[in-house]
């Protein structure tokens, strides 16, 4: 059951990425980045179905994600990538606009959902990504520099062999798909992790399970060696939030600890838990501490 709901949704993507493509960049020669911005940019200069192209620049990649990536990514990727150049070939969009600035941002915003639900259920539209995949792990070099540096290359191109203005406005379509590719693979929700070390730690415990309902770790903890040496043992707060609670959770620690030291840091991903659903403040309990 879980393999067709990821099949389903990677349907939805090409789906999606598909009417990014055809109703919006192709009519109007526009390009985005990676494997599809070249296959775009070939399609502008020479008359070859764009579908074609797609699977045939994908080639590479695909070959060298079978050596650097699991076989099953590889494999949902080339179904992806055929079902992508299969819709694009078969569907018959009507162009829904001219304003060139609408098709930036509304091409990218399909394309960008479609490639984000895509690599959500295990599965890429685009090679470019299996590529800083493989050089992240030969070189350590950031696959995000990777990507960067590969689509600088190629919007230059476009300047050069279109316009100016067509490479101007890929590079903001570009801008828009990278950041819905983002937000729908990590959502909209943004949590970051917080640890509390303080001299008050039990009555902060409380004031922030009643008052913000969140799930904590409590580590038995030494405070920090300083002119006064080592400290007693005392409870080390580490919590994740959301954060638009960040605010309330400092104004909660300020009220009974001015002094409190609080360390903030990103959180990339999380997975069970309490997080999605923050706990009943009527009914969140502290385990009694051993």
């Amino acid at each position: 059951m879980k393999y067709i709901s990821e099949y389903v949704q990677i349907l939805f993507g090409i789906i999606l990425a598909s009417i990014g493509l055809k109703a919006f960049l192709l009519p109007n020669g526009f390009l985005d980045g990676g494997v599809t911005g070249i296959a775009l940019l070939v399609r502008t200069l020479v008359d070859i179905n764009i579908s074609y192209l797609l699977i045939l620049f994908s080639i590479p990649f695909l070959i060298l994600g079978y050596f650097t990536v699991s076989k099953r990514i590889v494999i949902k990727s080339i179904l992806s990538i055929i079902g992508l150049a299969l819709f694009i070939h078969f569907e018959n969009f009507e162009t829904i606009t001219d304003d060139k600035l609408l098709i930036s941002i509304f091409g990218g915003l399909f394309l960008g959902a479609g490639i984000g639900i895509a690599i959500r259920n295990g599965s890429v539209l685009d090679g470019s990504e299996i590529l800083g995949v493989y050089l992240n792990d030969r070189f350590g070099i950031s696959i995000g520099q990777i990507i960067l540096v590969f689509n600088i290359i190629l919007f230059g191109i476009t300047a050069m062999v279109i316009s100016m203005e067509v490479a101007l406005y890929s590079i903001l379509t570009y801008i828009v798909t990278a950041k819905i590719t983002d937000l729908t693979i990590e959502g909209f929700e943004d949590f970051i992790g917080v640890t509390i070390v303080s001299k008050k730690y039990e009555q902060i415990e409380d004031a922030i399970m009643k008052e913000l309902g969140v799930g904590m770790t409590l580590y038995r903890g030494t405070r920090g060696i300083g002119n006064s040496g080592k400290q007693v043992d005392f409870d080390i707060i580490h919590s994740i939030i959301n954060r638009i609670d960040i605010k309330k959770m400092h104004r909660i620690v300020d009220k009974i600890d001015e002094d409190a030291f609080i360390v903030e840091f990103d959180v990339n991903n999380v997975k069970g838990g309490v997080l999605r659903h923050y706990l009943d403040k009527k009914k969140s309990k502290i385990l009694p501490k051993t």
